[in-house]
């Protein structure tokens, strides 16, 4: 039984074809194949039920492959822990980002990273918060950047900043002429919010002070704020924006937004990672970067963290 092999079994089981496996592996399908089977030989168990298509993963399989990730992924440390005692920063490096922060912290940090450490290949792969956790935990990914806290015992959050909410209030909504918002001035019933799964979605709804049933005529299923701004500007009702979203708005629409009252609600914002930390050289360099860079564009205190968990009903 090799490493290799049971990087090859864990291709197969992910993609339940043996010429996909085989290219992910970049190796030809008969050696996949032959590997493989050479595998099953060895333990003296079928692992693939051939017969079926797609193929699928038989019952003792399915427990050989669980533990197949457990010995790659361990394998795998080793040659982090001896990048780490030679303090080199470099490989390949997989970061989840959420929906809402991709287009507002990405283009912030990622230019001056790859300047400062040309050895990482960073793959940055843009994932909801739920998927992104089992992701990391299932070490499918290194780390993720979130809004936080999240509840999560296997996940460790290191927080990069608090972005407050400002609310962006078209000149025809009943709060408009108010020059601060307060907390209690929020009613969902006229708040255009982002479609279920969004966590953002929740943090709204956890500043309201008055959840219910949304009464407007119409549905949105609506995934990113340009939308949002859009049809608040139509007249369709207010909408809550994290800060550094706002900061490229147009001068025209600079006008319709409103500071909340301190505390500022807002979100936290963290870098997370399993607690078994792998990779931590790369880790800890990402952290200090964007750390480093958004210190100079958002640094609040005064402000009070919204859960990005749905409200407990």
């Amino acid at each position: 039984m090799t490493i290799a092999q049971l990087k090859y079994l864990l291709a197969v089981a992910k993609y339940l074809n043996f010429t996909r496996a085989s290219q992910q592996c970049h190796v030809t399908q008969p050696t996949l194949s032959m590997q493989v089977q050479k595998l099953e030989d060895e333990l003296g168990v079928i692992i693939f039920d051939r017969n079926k298509k797609p193929i699928k993963v038989t019952e003792i399989g399915k427990k050989i492959i669980e533990q197949a990730k457990t010995i790659v992924n361990e394998s795998a440390r080793i040659n982090d822990l001896v990048q780490q005692e030679k303090g080199f920063i470099g490989g390949e490096y997989k970061l989840g980002i959420i929906p809402t922060i991709v287009p507002t912290l990405l283009p912030m940090f990622l230019k001056t990273f790859n300047k400062k450490y040309p050895k990482v290949h960073l793959q940055i792969i843009e994932i909801p918060t739920e998927q992104m956790m089992e992701s990391i935990i299932d070490g499918k990914i290194d780390a993720g950047i979130a809004a936080t806290p999240l509840e999560e015992e296997k996940i460790v959050e290191k927080p990069l900043y608090y972005e407050p909410f400002v609310g962006f209030i078209p000149e025809t909504h009943r709060l408009f002429k108010k020059n601060v918002l307060s907390e209690q001035d929020l009613d969902v019933k006229d708040i255009l919010l982002l479609d279920e799964g969004h966590c953002f979605r929740d943090n709204i709804l956890n500043i309201c002070s008055t959840i219910s049933k949304k009464e407007q005529g119409f549905e949105l299923n609506i995934g990113n704020f340009d939308a949002l701004i859009k049809l608040s500007r139509e007249g369709l009702g207010m909408t809550l924006l994290p800060y550094l979203e706002t900061e490229d708005l147009c001068k025209e629409d600079k006008k319709f937004l409103r500071n909340f009252k301190k505390p500022e609600p807002a979100r936290e914002v963290s870098l997370i990672h399993a607690k078994d930390l792998y990779k931590k050289n790369i880790t800890d360099a990402l952290f200090k970067t964007i750390k480093g860079i958004v210190k100079g564009a958002i640094e609040f205190y005064d402000v009070r963290i919204i859960s990005p968990l749905p409200a407990k009903k």
